[in-house]
């Protein structure tokens, strides 16, 4: 049987031989921006400039604020972490220019319940029960705590001088908030690092968090702090200027500084600052011991949850980021978004990859029962492939010496052999992002689908906690 002139089995092997000069050729123009973002981050660390100062080691509790800081954290059904995280918080802060405040709903009783028992009657904190039912969304919670605190600050004439957000599930750094605090005399956004915990029950699922953040933190966010493009917040550990977060609100009809339908308010907030011509850093510094200063969680450890968190940073930052935030005002601006957005795409690469090593598989199989003639690839895609190769290996290499800088040894070499855990996980988030956007061009609004946490690091007797409470000058915390 022909088509065309081709028999069938013919068809076969130019088809495979198309999509895969096809993936080949756009797996190497995205190895080509990868390599641009490495040398860019080899020439700053031999010229110096990606450099981690070593802040003061004295005790931070003698470390006053420059003025007041509000420090937002949304919370629905958290009633497993949120007390740990309050109670952390507020023992490794003692600044008395410190308010806590603590987004509820009203019919979340455990959740209430869970933070007013770890406020212990400290009256830095503020429990902000929303006026409607939860669930609503992340951004709409962040609101209703800028409400609470515009009615303080109208109550207490004077006002906060920055506005710290932190999710219900982080261990927070001892130095963390002076460090931020400082940061801002120069800066009107500042981020700090996200560190992943390594978890002992999920080394293959949550384990692949570590060095991604490891990479990301470590290498693209200082790349681009140091060439001046706009630092997306992460969410957790970053801080804002008081006087930039009213102006975002009054830029808005609704005179609220963040969207409630955004799925990534964390992630615009850090681009909508750097458009209003603020300033933003990225705070990669070490304490006395040599700890690098970073806010701390356990992400998901499994399957299920992984896919969900990650469908809804692709949903929010690559289809709702490039409808809402566009592509910039030059050419860093847009090299820098289109790299946020890159993830649909590299999860379709990385489908067809897959795709293509099964027809490869079976393309062998049937070559050697004499039923396919052998595969003829020609000296261009000969080419791609062996360039793919060389991509391929230099991507582990700088996975593995990240991951060990952060981690160690044992973590650098289960970041190479989890790169196809990783992988599975990017194509079912990135599918399932697109079905989400999809039914959102259909009107259905997106809701806070976020991540059920049922562990903190604070829990237990951890050494990392026990170190992190003696830092801060606490002798009984």
């Amino acid at each position: 049987m022909s088509f065309l002139g081709y028999t069938t089995f013919e068809w076969i092997i130019l088809i495979q031989h198309e999509l895969l000069l096809f993936a080949a050729f756009f797996f190497l123009l995205g190895s080509l921006d990868e390599w641009a973002v490495d040398l860019s981050w080899l020439h700053l660390k031999l010229t110096g400039r990606a450099r981690e100062p070593v802040i003061s080691s004295s005790p931070v509790a003698d470390c006053g604020l420059s003025g007041a800081a509000a420090i937002f954290i949304p919370a629905w059904q958290e009633m497993d972490v949120i007390g740990e995280t309050v109670s952390h918080m507020l023992d490794v802060w003692p600044q008395r220019q410190l308010r806590l405040y603590v987004g509820c709903y009203p019919n979340d009783p455990k959740t209430i319940e869970a933070v007013m028992a770890a406020g212990k009657g400290d009256t830095r904190l503020r429990i902000v029960i929303h006026d409607r039912p939860g669930p609503t969304t992340k951004a709409d919670c962040l609101n209703r705590l800028h409400a609470a605190l515009v009615e303080d600050e109208r109550r207490g004439g004077h006002p906060f001088r920055m506005v710290v957000l932190h999710d219900a599930e982080d261990l927070v750094d001892p130095s963390a908030l002076s460090l931020l605090d400082k940061a801002l005399e120069c800066a009107d956004f500042a981020q700090l690092p996200v560190i992943p915990l390594v978890q002992s029950g999920s080394r293959w699922i949550g384990g692949h968090y570590c060095e991604e953040f490891a990479e990301a933190h470590g290498k693209a966010m200082v790349v681009r702090d140091a060439i001046g493009a706009s630092l997306p917040g992460a969410g957790v550990g970053c801080a804002i200027a008081r006087p930039l977060l009213l102006e975002l609100a009054r830029q808005r009809q609704d005179r609220q500084p963040f969207d409630r339908h955004a799925l990534t308010e964390d992630y615009e907030l850090g681009l909508r600052v750097a458009e209003m011509g603020g300033r933003t850093r990225f705070l990669r510094f070490r304490d006395g011991q040599g700890r690098l200063v970073a806010t701390r969680s356990y992400f998901p450890g499994t399957i299920h949850t992984a896919v969900r968190q990650k469908t809804r940073w692709l949903h929010g930052i690559a289809f709702q980021g490039w409808e809402r935030m566009g592509w910039g005002n030059n050419f860093v601006e847009g090299w820098m978004r289109l790299r946020d957005r890159r993830g649909p795409l590299g999860a379709f690469m990385l489908f067809l990859a897959y795709l293509l090593l099964v027809l490869m598989g079976l393309s062998f199989l049937l070559h050697m029962a004499g039923i396919l003639p052998q595969i003829t690839v020609s000296s261009g895609l000969r080419t791609l492939l062996v360039l793919n190769l060389a991509a391929l290996v230099w991507r582990a290499v700088w996975r593995f010496a990240f991951t060990r800088a952060l981690y160690g040894w044992k973590e650098g070499l289960m970041a190479v052999l989890r790169i196809p855990i990783s992988n599975i996980i990017a194509i079912m988030a990135g599918r399932r992002a697109l079905q989400a956007y999809l039914r959102s061009l259909w009107g259905v609004l997106p809701s806070w689908d976020k991540t059920v946490h049922d562990r903190h690091p604070a829990s237990g007797s951890s050494p990392l906690v026990t170190d992190l409470v003696r830092r801060s000058g606490k002798v009984n915390a």
